[in-house]
């Protein structure tokens, strides 16, 4: 087991772990990143090598910020321990706005975990971290997104641009406040 391993703050929801990411989850991490499903809207498939880097990136962002996407775990059943996907804070250099972005591997999405995961994630970025805002940045195309976006309670915006290298990539600024969010909580119950 890395050092790694057990850092970080621990969230759970009724069927899922969210965690910080490490090296435990690079298989799965990889499978994820190599799915041309999964990646049609967060910026295409990838290499091996560079699933690597993105994982130490993404891990690394919690020790320089404090705060980044968490790993989603199943936490029940036959697959539990399994890693399924990557969702919550995120922000990195030159971000438009403060972010609660997610992606579930394509042989599970559909079954309310992206939902799940952004309601803990949204009320740790509110409660924890402190933010007054969330945005997710998505693709026009991307109809589930949208959709689990606006079940979150957040409205399109309008465009926005992510940095280099996604910076031609057409999004779309869907977010809320912390009051909206707060004034909405009894729509998620």
């Amino acid at each position: 087991m890395n050092i790694a391993a057990h850092e970080g703050p621990i969230l759970e929801t009724e069927r899922l772990i969210l965690r910080i990411p490490n090296a435990d989850d690079f298989e799965a991490w990889a499978d994820f990143h190599a799915d041309p499903v999964t990646m049609e809207h967060l910026g295409g498939v990838q290499e091996r090598s560079a699933a690597w880097r993105g994982l130490c990136g993404m891990t690394g962002a919690f020790h320089i910020r404090g705060f980044t996407m968490f790993s989603l775990i199943l936490k029940n059943g036959p697959e539990a321990g399994k890693w399924i996907g990557r969702i919550g804070p995120w922000q990195p250099d030159s971000w438009p706005g403060t972010e609660v972005g997610w992606g579930v591997a394509s042989q599970y999405a559909g079954q309310g975990y992206a939902y799940e995961a952004a309601v803990a994630s949204i009320d740790y970025a509110f409660d924890v971290l402190g933010w007054d805002d969330v945005m997710h940045c998505i693709n026009p195309r991307n109809k589930p997104s949208e959709k689990l976006a606006a079940a979150l309670g957040s409205t399109n915006r309008g465009p926005t641009r992510m940095p280099a290298p996604y910076a031609e990539v057409d999004v779309n600024d869907w977010g809320q406040s912390k009051a909206q969010w707060q004034a909405n909580k009894h729509l998620r119950s």
